[in-house]
């Protein structure tokens, strides 16, 4: 194989195909690596939050505000959220030239935290609807902002890991 008029050496060639790994293998790397502190922070408040306003939206009356406080509340943050995290892909995406993916997370943790997040907020809400106890609420928002850290902490691993 020639290459500008050079003809490269076994080895040369075998040391090329290396890098070519490492580029691919540093490629998936940036592309789990962990969201930007200040994301990172916002995204576990937003995890926090949200099993609270969504029990007062879910509440059997008017609790502690009334539901359509609640309400904006919750499409608030939510819109908030969304914006940063818009912002939080794009400054990734120009600081490293590799868009955010979640393909490259392991699904033995992906698949159980998008259908346990969910039945956790939404059980949380329909338990405190039931009960009037708003431990149900302070017990999801914690568990949700634990998740919401352990998550980070398990993209930081990831990267460590491959990069």
């Amino acid at each position: 194989m020639e290459t500008n008029g050079v003809r490269l050496t076994p080895e040369q060639a075998r040391s090329a195909l290396a890098d070519t790994e490492h580029v691919r293998a540093s490629a998936a790397a940036l592309s789990a690596t962990p969201w930007p502190n200040w994301f990172f922070i916002t995204l576990t408040l937003y995890a926090a939050a949200l099993p609270i306003a969504y029990g007062g939206v879910m509440a059997d009356s008017d609790w502690l505000l009334p539901r359509l406080a609640w309400t904006g509340i919750m499409l608030a943050i939510t819109a908030a959220y969304g914006t940063l995290f818009a912002v939080a892909a794009k400054a990734w995406r120009n600081k490293t030239g590799v868009a955010l993916r979640f393909d490259v997370l392991p699904k033995r943790a992906t698949v159980p935290l998008m259908a346990g997040l969910p039945v956790l907020l939404v059980g949380a809400a329909v338990a405190f609807r039931v009960t009037g106890w708003p431990v149900w609420l302070i017990v999801a928002s914690l568990i949700s902002a634990a998740v919401s850290v352990g998550f980070h902490l398990a993209f930081v691993r990831l990267h460590r890991k491959t990069a």
